[in-house]
């Protein structure tokens, strides 16, 4: 990113932009520094669902949130070794898709409280993961797993004064109290492109 910066480039980096905090400063300073875009994001708030839950979210009261993110790491990354490598992320690496749909849908900040992680001997990174989080006064926990057979688990729960809030399929399915099921074709990439050249 550093060296498309420096040669005048927009850039476009998707989750997460760098692996520290001061790497990401030093890429948003070179990026002015040149007068490009640098545009740091995440395709899964993407999703068809995510801007209405969100919007369905900001005029209820949060009282707790339930993350589910379950998929199987030998169908989505057969032979990635890198993934469970020192900074290959493990688990967050889906995982991250859950934290930044959660991120964009509730009306507060997300603070984490408590941590487990589950990682294999010879391993360096995460094969599963449980989250205690809160979002204001709400409890907010989220349940990762990378060894998830059968049907993959992509769903976020959140109960509200107004009922159950449900994001199922990485976001692109809502269900909401009263409403009938929405649901849209994935057009996570393509948005994140027309957003880019914006």
């Amino acid at each position: 990113a550093a060296a498309a910066i420096e040669a005048g480039l927009h850039v476009m980096l998707e989750k997460p932009p760098a692996a520290t905090l001061s790497e990401i400063a030093d890429l948003a300073a070179r990026a002015q520094a040149k007068g490009v875009t640098l545009f740091a994001t995440w395709h899964s708030r993407e999703a068809a669902a995510v801007a209405p839950a969100k919007a369905w979210l900001a005029e209820r009261r949060i009282d707790a949130v339930r993350i589910i993110w379950k998929e199987d790491i030998r169908r989505w990354h057969p032979g990635q070794e890198w993934i469970l490598e020192a900074g290959g992320f493990g688990v967050f690496d889906p995982g991250i898709n859950a934290l930044s749909i959660a991120t964009a849908i509730l009306p507060e900040t997300l603070l984490l409280e408590a941590a487990w992680i589950e990682v294999p001997e010879g391993r360096q990174a995460p094969l599963a993961a449980k989250l205690a989080m809160r979002c204001g006064a709400a409890p907010v926990t989220a349940d990762f797993d990378f060894l998830q057979t059968g049907p993959q688990t992509w769903d976020m729960e959140v109960d509200t004064d107004a009922g159950m809030l449900k994001l199922a399929m990485g976001g692109s399915i809502l269900h909401v109290p009263g409403e009938p099921e929405r649901k849209a074709p994935d057009r996570e990439y393509a948005r994140l492109y027309a957003r880019f050249a914006e």
